[in-house]
Parts: structure tokens; C-alpha cells; sequence
């Protein structure tokens, strides 16, 4: 096992004690499809490797919702940097960062190691998720807090807004919430007057969705669509060939791309040791002309087998791999274009995928723009709120029961729709649950009051929701007429602020029980020809003029 050396760890302490004393990397821009170095216009191809443990990479779903940010961690920043600068790396990702926490040692030490940093803005309890897809106030509070806590050095080079959220045909409606996720980090970022960071998308290597993923990202307008692609890819195992490994072909599908294209994660772990063949053919020529380099899976040894180095306590061990990689990563010299010279080709964005079986999610109109202010307004105008307390799983079972449309009519949650395969979007539809079911309970209670004005159990709910007088601030009102009686009409006014109220929701007193920043009650994708009620519809019945649980 390689161990540091004495040299090494002189290293290390340098890069410790000289941590106030920052080195200002040049930050790394953008321009067609390749990133370079801002100042001297060299380009710039990543050398990178995920860092992070027990957070879920390489396809899989952390639930470690009390995960460790490496980047918070000075002292393991110090162990480890040094390893990585045996690896000659310039990139790190990471893929759930804490931003209640202090990032400025290790971002300095990596930066006086002239390492950049590539964050996921998701994190295990905080995420887009495939089966239940939403954009809301939770998550882009938690999006453009990760943001504030990195936007500031130079050295952080991009966002991934998600990470394999869809994964097959089946879940493609997802993709809709992810590009709403990237257009509105990228107006924020503007908006605070940060430098330009880019914002992008890594996807797993599926045949079956590839091609119109790829293209959807890219399309329509410019201020929506991905700063770069990040693509998961496993297929060269062993000793294998550009051909038989598939990176010729996919190679051809991105030698038109507009932006810039890099592998998210790749290294194969069969046969093991890894032999690390394909580093070599990823800065080659064959490659470098289209691909901006890549990211080894995975620095950390876990369960999986694919770390580069084993932790026992706070001693580090190379592995195998680690020996391999370092090999093959010391004889590559990709060879680039000075970005003064470079005159992109491949300036026109892709097509939009059309609809149909192999892909059901819509181009236009994206999920709202989460706006914490409206949904506070909203609520304060209502009559009939949900009360405080509730849970999610109460949550869960009301909308089963109010917004189905079979018993309560198409229309009365409009307001809070958000259906990508159709583009309904009420301009509720990116509250927080108990926001949008406080919407849902008053439409209902309404309806049930115009039908009979004498119904007393309207707003009860099974002693869920309460009645209060509405009020309507003027700095409300435009927003509320934008948005319409019926909540089906379109804001245009932008948030302010970060929609930092968490999972708490806004009037009534209401919040929900969940520690999770985006919540875990279940919210329907309301499609109101055929709604997706889940489990809940079956505890939730119908009696007289009021809903009750069972």
C-alpha cells in the first residue's frame, strides 16, 4: 500500500498553514463547447474525482440525510489533498454540500493546490425526485443556498442541478422540474450579481432515453437550457477498445454539441484492479475534440468497491487503483485550442424531442418559478387553511381525496397543478405540500359553500383545516392577480430572496412535521384526465358534503 511520503506530508502541512494566504485560481469560463482558464485562455479538461462519501453517486439513491460535507472537514482536507495532487487532479466533485457550514479552509487549500470545485445543488433529503417529481419553494431554497456558500470562490467551476433523475422511459417527466431547477439557478446567480457560473445536468448512460435527453437539455431558449453535460458512463470494462467501449459513437453524438460535455463519473470496476485504459483514450485526440474530460468514481473506498484509497480512521491507504490511475493519468497530455483562436462551430442548440411513447415530458411551458412570497400571500387570502401540525401523511391522504377529480370536478386544483407531460402548471403548483393543500381545501370548501351554503363541515377536513380572515397586503396584489381567482394564471414577477422558509410552509400557522428540506409528503402530479392518487385514494372516502379519514 502507498503511503504518503515524508515530502508529502510537508506538502500537506504547507497547504494547512498557508490556508489564510489563498491562492486566486483563474476562474474557469465558458465558450461554445469547451471551458478554459479566464485570464490566459488555455483550456481547461477536467482531471477530476468524486469526493464525497455516502452520498449515493454512481446511480444509486443515498438516504444519508445526515451526510458529511468534505468540503466543511479542514483537517480531512489537508490528509487528503496531497493524494490528490498524486493524481494530478484540478477538479473535485462533490455531491451534497451542508450550507449552514464554513467552507473556507478547504476551498482555499484546494485552491492553493490548484484544485476547482464542481458541486451538486441536491443533497440525500433534497432532491428532484423521479417518482414524484417537484420543483418548490424547499428545494430551491436549498439550490440557491448552496449558491451563496460557494458563488464567492474562484474556484468553484459549476452546478449540477441533478444527478440521474431519469433513468428511463418511465420517468422522463421528471426532466421538465430538473431544466426549471437550472433556469431559475441561473437567474438567481445573475440576479445576485455573482460572476457567471455554470449550471448543468449528469445523466446515466440509458439507451432507451439518451438521444432525447441529451437534445432536451440543450433546446429552446438559452437562459433554460444546461450550461454543460455531465454524462455517468461505465462501458469500457477492462481491456476493451474506443470502438467496442461505445465512446466512438458517443463521441459522434456529442461532435455537435453547443456546450461543453465532460464525463460525470466513469471507471469501470470489472475486472478488478481497474486498469484505467479508457483515461488514456478520454484525453486523446480521438476525444479531446469533443469531451472536456472527466471524473473518476469514486476517491473514497466504500461498499461498492470503487475508492481509490481506504480510511481507517485518519490514516489513508492507497489502493490498487489508486496505483493503476496514477499511472495512466501521468502519461496523458490532452492537447487544446487557445480560446482567443477558438471559433465555435456548434453554436445551434438541438431540436426539441417530440412527444410520444418514447418521451412524454413537454418542452414548453417548464414548471413555475418557485416564489416564497406568492405562496405567502396566497395562503394569508384564504378562508379555509390546513392547521399547524399536520402530517405528511395526512398530507398525503387529503389530496387523494380533494383533488381527485372523479368525486370534486377537473378544475378545483388547477391552481396548484404540475404536470409536465401535459404542461398544466397552476401558479401554485411550486408551493410547499401544506401550501398547496391549504389552497386545495379552500377551493374545496367553496364549492361545497355554493352548493349549500348551510354545510358547516367544509372546512373540517376531519379536524385538519380551520377557517381565518382573509387578508390581502398590498404588496400582494399584484402577484395575486397575476396569478388569478383560480390560480391558473401566469406570474412574471420574480422571487426575492432565497424562498428560505424551508418545509415549513406560510399562513394558518401551518408547517409541516418532516425534517426533510424538500418534505416527503406525497403532493400528485394532478393530471386531470387520469390523476395519480398513489396509495392514498384508497383511504380517503367521501361522506356527504365533507371529507373525513379513515
Amino acid at each position: 500500500m502507498l503511503r504518503l511520503t515524508p515530502v508529502a506530508f510537508a506538502t500537506a502541512a504547507t497547504l494547512f498553514s498557508t490556508v489564510l494566504a489563498q491562492t486566486t485560481l483563474d476562474p474557469i469560463v465558458i465558450k461554445g463547447s469547451k471551458f478554459f482558464y479566464k485570464t490566459n485562455g488555455t483550456e481547461f479538461f477536467i482531471k477530476a474525482y468524486s469526493f464525497q462519501e455516502d452520498v449515493g453517486g454512481n446511480g444509486t439513491s443515498g438516504t444519508n440525510v445526515n451526510f458529511v460535507d468534505p468540503l466543511t472537514d479542514s483537517a480531512g482536507c489537508s490528509r487528503d489533498i496531497p493524494y490528490l495532487q498524486q493524481l494530478q487532479t484540478n477538479t473535485v466533485r462533490v455531491y451534497a454540500i451542508d450550507p449552514t457550514q464554513d467552507h473556507t479552509q478547504c476551498m482555499q487549500m484546494l485552491a492553493n493546490a490548484g484544485i476547482y470545485v464542481i458541486a451538486d445543488l441536491s443533497a440525500p433529503n433534497a432532491s428532484i425526485n423521479r417518482i414524484d417529481p417537484a420543483w418548490n419553494t424547499d428545494l430551491y431554497s436549498r439550490y440557491t443556498s448552496v449558491v451563496d456558500v460557494l458563488a464567492p470562490f474562484t474556484n468553484t467551476l459549476g452546478f449540477f442541478a441533478g444527478n440521474e433523475v431519469s433513468n428511463n422511459v418511465s420517468n422522463v417527466n421528471a426532466i421538465p422540474f430538473v431544466k426549471a431547477a437550472v433556469r431559475d439557478t441561473k437567474a438567481y446567480i445573475a440576479a445576485k450579481n455573482y460572476r457567471t457560473i455554470g449550471v448543468g445536468y449528469a445523466a446515466d448512460d440509458d439507451a432507451t432515453i439518451r438521444a432525447p435527453l441529451e437534445d432536451y437539455l440543450n433546446c429552446g431558449p438559452a437562459e433554460g437550457a444546461i450550461d454543460f453535460f455531465g454524462y455517468n458512463i461505465y462501458s469500457w470494462c477492462g481491456e476493451s477498445t474506443f470502438q467496442a467501449s461505445g465512446y466512438a459513437d458517443r463521441t459522434e453524438e456529442f461532435s455537435n454539441y453547443s456546450v461543453p460535455a465532460f464525463f460525470a463519473e466513469y471507471g469501470c470496476n470489472v475486472p478488478e484492479p481497474r486498469l484505467f485504459d479508457e483515461t488514456l483514450a478520454l484525453y486523446s485526440s480521438n476525444m479531446t475534440g469533443v469531451w472536456s474530460g472527466g471524473i473518476v468514481y469514486e476517491y473514497f473506498q466504500e461498499t461498492n468497491g470503487f475508492g481509490l484509497i481506504s480510511l481507517s480512521g485518519n490514516s489513508v491507504s492507497a489502493l490498487p487503483d489508486f496505483t493503476a490511475l496514477s499511472s495512466q493519468i501521468a502519461k496523458v497530455t490532452p492537447t487544446g485550442v487557445n480560446m482567443a483562436s477558438y471559433t465555435p462551430t456548434n453554436t445551434v442548440a438541438r431540436a426539441c424531442p417530440a412527444t410520444g411513447a418514447a418521451w412524454d415530458a413537454v418542452s414548453s411551458p417548464l414548471p413555475v418559478t418557485p416564489n416564497e412570497q406568492l405562496c405567502s400571500c396566497m395562503v394569508q387570502n384564504l378562508t379555509c387553511v390546513a392547521k399547524s401540525g399536520i402530517s405528511d401523511t395526512a398530507i398525503g391522504t387529503l389530496f387523494a381525496g380533494i383533488c381527485n377529480p372523479l368525486l370534486n370536478g377537473p378544475n378545483i386544483c388547477a391552481g396548484i397543478a404540475a404536470n409536465s407531460t401535459t404542461g398544466s402548471y397552476g401558479a401554485y403548483g411550486m408551493c410547499a405540500a401544506v401550501d398547496q393543500l391549504s389552497w386545495a381545501m379552500n377551493s374545496y370548501f367553496f364549492e361545497q359553500q355554493a352548493q349549500n351554503s348551510a354545510n358547516t363541515d367544509a372546512c373540517d377536513f376531519g379536524g385538519n383545516a380551520t377557517t381565518q380572515t382573509p387578508s390581502l397586503p398590498t404588496s400582494c396584489s399584484a402577484l395575486a392577480s397575476q396569478a388569478g381567482q383560480a390560480g391558473t394564471g401566469v406570474v412574471t414577477s420574480a422571487p426575492t430572496g432565497t424562498g428560505s422558509s424551508g418545509g415549513s410552509g406560510s399562513g394558518g400557522g401551518a408547517s409541516t412535521t418532516t425534517s426533510s428540506a424538500a418534505g416527503s409528503a406525497l403532493v400528485p402530479s394532478f393530471d386531470f384526465g387520469l390523476l395519480k392518487l398513489g396509495v392514498y385514494v384508497s383511504v380517503a372516502v367521501m361522506v356527504g358534503g365533507g371529507i373525513v379519514l379513515m
